[in-house]
């Protein structure tokens, strides 16, 4: 599952998450397992969610930057969701 917002686009692969509950406690406001979605993009900024997802121990989410966007005004990821 991807999602962005606008800067960076977050990734998280269920299958190999370890549920350390570290993504939770480092940054609640983004990553909360209570809600639908469970990760909010626009509730803090692009580095302290660069922060939190560089603690993932499993790997499980990871980040990229957002390439530019093509004539069409498209990024390359088309299963973004977007906030």
């Amino acid at each position: 599952m991807k999602y962005t917002n606008g800067e960076i686009t977050v990734t998280w692969q269920p299958k190999i998450c370890q549920h350390s509950g570290n993504c939770v406690r480092n940054l609640k406001s983004v990553f909360n397992n209570s809600r639908v979605p469970w990760i909010v993009m626009s509730n803090a900024t692009t580095d302290e969610i660069i922060s939190a997802v560089n603690k993932c121990p499993s790997g499980a989410l990871s980040f990229k930057y957002n390439a530019e966007n093509d004539a069409d005004g498209k990024t390359s990821d088309e299963n973004e969701v977007k906030e």
